[in-house]
């Protein structure tokens, strides 16, 4: 998977463009299948990456030979023997952010993994999973929070919470997996949450300044 995300100076249709010049190369030089997903696709049932994902390599291979729905966009019309297929697209800035429990129950993670995400009627653009820390004896909730404007970190991590305590579990701290935008932690501040995680140094406005961009 190759993803695209504007950052700065560059819009979601420059991306797009770009990406369908990368597509093509790999498609023709590589001889490797490409999808497009996310604002490149050219199909909405390939929008979504956990729909071209769903059912594996396996199940994308079986729709490919027979739906002309999942017709590769450039390169051959079968996954690469070795190299599968490459997913290709643009998209806006996805944060990782995971939330710990103060219990090894996985189920527990589990349950609240699912009543937050997105899919199982939680909140909006939120993925999440329950899963184990090894060797720390508990477990946390891991999630993709694809659009931060529609659910802030903040939110989620509140949403979470409540979650915990009404299944009497105490949360014992957060992370971020990589940056997010200064704006999370603005919006965080402004509603008065205070997550420790979230600081100057983790965000992307502040990475980039110092690498002089």
């Amino acid at each position: 998977m190759i993803p695209f995300v504007p950052l700065r100076g560059v819009t979601m249709d420059e991306c797009v463009s770009l990406v369908k010049q990368v597509g093509k190369r790999i498609g023709e030089e590589l001889k490797i299948p490409v999808i497009l997903y996310e604002a490149a696709a050219t199909n909405p049932l390939r929008a979504n990456l956990a729909e071209i994902r769903r059912g594996g390599l396996e199940h994308l291979t079986a729709r490919m030979a027979c739906d002309s729905n999942w017709a590769s966009d450039f390169g051959p019309a079968t996954p690469h023997q070795t190299a599968g297929v490459t997913i290709v697209g643009v998209r806006g800035i996805l944060v990782a952010f995971n939330v710990g429990l103060a219990t090894n129950d996985l189920a527990v993670a589990k349950a609240i993994a699912r009543a937050v995400r997105q899919s199982s009627g939680g909140l909006p653009s939120v993925k999440a999973i329950g899963v184990p820390l090894s060797g720390r004896s508990q477990v946390q909730v891991a999630m993709n929070l694809v659009n931060i404007d529609e659910t802030p970190v903040h939110v989620a991590f509140e949403a979470v919470c409540r979650e915990a305590e009404q299944r009497g579990v105490r949360i014992t701290g957060s992370e971020l997996i990589g940056l997010v935008p200064r704006r999370a932690m603005e919006q965080a501040r402004a509603a008065g949450i205070a997550i420790a995680s979230l600081e100057p140094s983790s965000t992307l406005e502040t990475r980039l300044e110092q690498a002089g961009f």
